[in-house]
C-alpha cells in the first residue's frame, strides 16, 4: 500500500500544461469531473480486487491510479489523467508496458461519459467510460478486440 501512496504522490507532483484554455475547453473539462472519486470494479476474475480512483490535481486536470491486487499483492498498476492540452481533452494513460504515456483525445463528451481515441497506439485505440447512475462501463478495443471493465462508485 505505500508503495502505491508513493506512486499516486509522484503522479500528482507533475505539473499539468500550463496555458490559457479556451471556454469550450474549460466547459468541456468539467463534464468529465463526475469521474472523480473511487470506483470499485464488479467484474474483477475470483479471488482479485481492483479499483481506479480519480482526484482533483488541479482546475484542468484530473488524475489518478488504477489497482489490480490479489490478495495482499499488487498485480497491475495504471497511473491516468484527463488534461486539457492544446485547447482539447487528452486521456493519458500511463502503464507499465509502455516507455512514455500514452495520450488519447476525447472524441466524444456527454454529461455521463466520454469516448478517447489514438488511431495510432497499437492496444487500445479507443477508450470509453460511461455512467448509467449506477454502473460505470470502461472498455478499452482496437482491432476487433474489446474489454470491457464495470464499476461501481465506493
Amino acid at each position: 500500500m505505500k508503495y502505491l501512496i508513493i506512486l499516486f504522490l509522484l503522479m500528482s507532483s507533475v505539473t499539468g500544461f500550463s496555458q490559457a484554455f479556451s471556454k469550450e475547453a474549460a466547459a468541456n473539462f468539467k463534464k468529465v469531473e463526475w469521474l472523480i472519486g473511487t470506483w470499485d470494479r464488479t467484474n474483477v476474475k475470483p479471488g482479485r480486487t481492483s479499483w481506479e480512483q480519480w482526484k482533483t490535481i488541479s482546475q484542468h486536470h484530473i488524475g489518478g491510479m488504477g489497482v489490480t491486487m490479489q490478495g495482499s499483492d499488487t498485480v497491475f498498476v495504471e497511473k491516468f489523467s484527463i488534461q486539457i492540452k492544446d485547447n482539447a481533452l487528452y486521456y493519458i494513460a500511463d502503464v507499465p508496458e509502455n516507455k512514455e504515456p500514452v495520450f488519447f483525445k476525447l472524441t466524444e463528451i456527454t454529461s455521463g461519459g466520454f469516448v478517447c481515441e489514438n488511431p495510432q497506439h497499437d492496444f487500445p485505440k479507443k477508450i470509453s467510460y460511461q455512467f448509467d447512475g449506477v454502473n460505470l462501463k470502461a472498455q478499452i478495443s482496437g482491432d476487433g478486440k474489446a474489454m470491457d471493465f464495470i464499476f461501481k462508485r465506493r
